[in-house]
C-alpha cells in the first residue's frame, strides 16, 4: 500500500490494481448479486403472480432473506474497508468523464448495495416475515404494518431492477475497456492478477 491507497503494483509498466481483500469483497459481492437477483425474481413470481405457497417457495423467500441480510453486511464491511484503505488511481488512459462516470456509477452501486438489503429487512420486519428456514428469525427493525410493508417491498424491488441495470451497465463498460479499449481498467479487478 503506498499513500493511502489499497493497491498492488505489479511488473514494470504495469498500473496498480485492487489489493486481494478489495478484490475479494467484489467478486464475493458478484456471486450474491448474481444469486439474489434470480432468486428474487423467481420467488416474486412463484409467491406473488403463481399464488403457490409451499415449502419450495418457503426456501426461495428463506434463501433471499439469508443472503440480502449478509449482502448488507457484506456491503458495510467493503465500504468500511474502501473508506480506510482507499482505491488504487484511476486507469490512466481514461478521460476526465470516463473517470467522473466510473465513479459516479460505482458510488451508485454501494449505495444500492446498502438500500435495497436494507429496505427488504425493512419490509419483511413491516409484514412481519422474519423467519429464514424455520430455524431463526431477523431481529425485526419496525413494528408490523402491512400496508407500510407492500410500499417498502414494492420499492425495494424497483430498487433491485436498478442495481441489476447498473451492475449491467458496470459490466457493459469493462468488457468495452477490455475487448475494444484494450486498456487496464478490467484487469485491476480481476482475481487472478498477483
Amino acid at each position: 500500500m503506498t499513500q493511502g491507497h489499497d493497491e498492488v503494483t505489479t511488473g514494470a509498466g504495469q498500473a496498480p490494481v485492487y489489493s486481494p481483500m478489495a478484490r475479494r469483497f467484489h467478486w464475493i459481492t458478484v456471486a450474491a448479486v448474481f444469486v439474489m437477483v434470480p432468486l428474487g425474481f423467481a420467488m416474486s413470481y412463484r409467491g406473488n403472480t403463481l399464488n403457490i405457497w409451499d415449502g419450495v417457495t418457503d426456501a426461495l423467500y428463506s434463501s433471499h432473506k439469508l443472503i440480502g441480510f449478509l449482502l448488507l453486511w457484506l456491503t458495510a464491511g467493503r465500504l468500511i474497508y474502501r473508506l480506510v484503505h482507499g482505491a488504487p488511481p484511476d486507469e490512466p488512459t481514461l478521460e476526465w468523464w470516463q473517470k467522473a462516470g466510473s465513479h459516479l456509477l460505482h458510488w451508485a452501486l454501494y449505495g444500492l448495495l446498502l438500500i435495497v438489503p436494507l429496505l427488504g429487512w425493512i419490509g419483511v420486519s413491516l409484514f412481519p416475515s422474519l423467519m429464514v428456514f424455520n430455524l431463526f428469525g431477523l431481529p425485526p427493525l419496525a413494528s408490523p404494518d402491512e400496508v407500510a410493508a407492500k410500499r417498502v417491498l414494492a420499492i425495494h424491488g424497483w430498487l433491485a431492477i436498478l442495481l441489476a441495470l447498473l451492475v449491467c451497465a458496470h459490466i457493459g463498460a469493462a468488457l468495452f475497456h477490455h475487448v475494444i479499449r484494450k486498456d487496464g481498467v478490467l484487469r485491476r479487478m480481476l482475481p487472478s492478477v498477483k
